[in-house]
């Protein structure tokens, strides 16, 4: 396939995407998605079989699976048969057998004890041509104090350490998650680092020094200096799409020198207060 013809049908293959995450909840047909493409119905269920590794059908239903996971887990004042409505099934039974045909867990079980690692396996989401230019503002960051859990091991199971470190700003009150910023601080790419290497800072705002916790938070610094920031708008699985081109494109480019303290996150918003497809994240490269 040329070079033209190949953006034209990534851009198309794109528009499918974003008609599908920002209509979750609508009912999508595949008349309407192959019209979206300029496929025609066949056409576009072969296309676009090949193009993500599963069927429409099944891609939708996994992203609502999705949702519904994090809704299980970070939404604990919901129903679980509220959620298995909202995401498409028509009784509880019928949510309960496609969620643990996904995942080898009912919702309950989920909801009580998630099997983080095995899920994640199942929700690789498919890669998108996304080649576009990031916007990047150089800023002063001040220095901020962070309670900090460190996630060590494979990225696959962080939201483990998710669940302890939100359990401990609900039960400490010493980094209230309604009034505190939130903060992750990557040491590595977990692309390309072995998984026992991998080490993530799950961080919240913190106004005085941590205590010692049955937990393991510390306190650490985030600190003050010139940074280039860029946003990121989407799933934070796909925050890839906006660190690489910072790296390579305009990095080399701006004549800045790096400082020596890994790239941070700031998350502003998040699953499940907004849809996936939503979350706004702002990056943080330090710069000398």
């Amino acid at each position: 396939m040329k070079q033209g013809q190949a953006t034209i049908y990534t851009d198309r293959m794109n528009r499918v995407f974003d008609k599908i995450d920002q209509h979750l909840d609508e009912d999508l047909s595949i008349d309407q998605l192959s019209d979206i493409a300029h496929f025609s119905r066949f056409h576009f269920q072969r296309q676009f079989s090949a193009y993500v590794g599963m069927s429409v059908t099944r891609y939708i239903q996994l992203l609502r699976l999705r949702r519904a996971s994090y809704q299980l887990v970070f939404s604990e004042h919901r129903q679980i048969i509220d959620i298995g409505l909202e995401a498409g099934f028509e009784n509880p039974e019928s949510f309960s057998r496609a969620f643990k045909k996904r995942f080898g867990q009912t919702p309950s079980q989920f909801r009580d004890k998630p099997a983080w690692q095995p899920w994640n396996e199942q929700m690789q989401l498919p890669e998108r041509d996304r080649r576009k230019a990031v916007e990047v503002d150089i800023i002063d960051f001040e220095e901020t104090r962070i309670a900090v859990l460190e996630h060590h091991g494979s990225p696959d199971r962080i939201l483990e350490s998710v669940q302890i470190f939100i359990a401990w700003r609900k039960e400490s009150a010493l980094s209230p998650i309604a009034t505190s910023r939130t903060f992750g601080i990557p040491y590595s790419d977990p692309n390309n680092t072995p998984a026992e290497q991998f080490q993530f800072d799950i961080c919240g705002e913190a106004s005085a020094d941590i205590p010692a916790n049955a937990q393991g938070v510390t306190t650490k610094r985030i600190p003050a200096g010139r940074c280039a920031k860029v946003r990121h708008i989407g799933s934070t699985d796909r925050i890839d799409e906006s660190i690489y081109p910072l790296y390579r494109d305009w990095l080399p480019e701006s004549g800045e020198e790096l400082r020596d303290f890994p790239p941070f996150f700031h998350y502003l918003k998040r699953v499940p207060d907004v849809p996936e497809h939503e979350q706004i994240t702002d990056i943080y490269l330090p710069l000398e």
